[in-house]
């Protein structure tokens, strides 16, 4: 099964949390907003801030905020700058070689997949994530926008 990080999910929900505010948000206002722990949510953010989709701006009324407009950042670019590169099976990054990869018959249109995989969460941008709305869950549950 194919499955992101709970770090991934952390910095999706991030990102789109900032993609819909103005301003900047801090690390604590996010975390207690969606119950992440905040340590977690503080490396996360950082990693995203070294990856080039996020600033941050130390000071009483610093935080975080996108470096970068919605429409030119893609799901893709979010997982891989928490994750690094997808991947489907061990040697989809072609350097994992394991005792099979000689004969392995698989591995070619595994790889192929990959890519598609990668391509599709290439062409979701973060503006279609916040366009979306969230889905609406079960009567009477708190619907918490991912």
């Amino acid at each position: 099964m194919l499955r992101l990080s709970k770090k991934a999910d952390y910095a999706l929900m991030a990102v789109k949390h900032l993609a819909q505010r103005e301003g900047s948000s801090s690390a604590r206002e996010i975390a207690e907003q969606y119950d992440i722990p905040i340590e977690l949510l503080a490396k996360v953010l950082q990693r995203l801030v070294r990856k080039g989709l996020l600033a941050s701006q130390q000071g009483t009324r610093g935080g975080y905020q996108l470096a970068r407009p919605t429409d030119s950042m893609s799901v893709a670019d979010v997982i891989q700058a928490i994750d690094g590169p997808l991947t489907v099976t061990a040697c989809s990054d072609n350097l994992g070689r394991c005792g099979q990869f000689s004969k392995c018959n698989v591995r070619d249109p595994l790889w192929r997949i990959r890519e598609r995989i990668v391509a599709a969460l290439a062409t979701c941008t973060i503006a279609e994530m916040v366009a979306e709305g969230a889905p609406p869950g079960p009567v009477g549950a708190a619907r918490v926008a991912v």
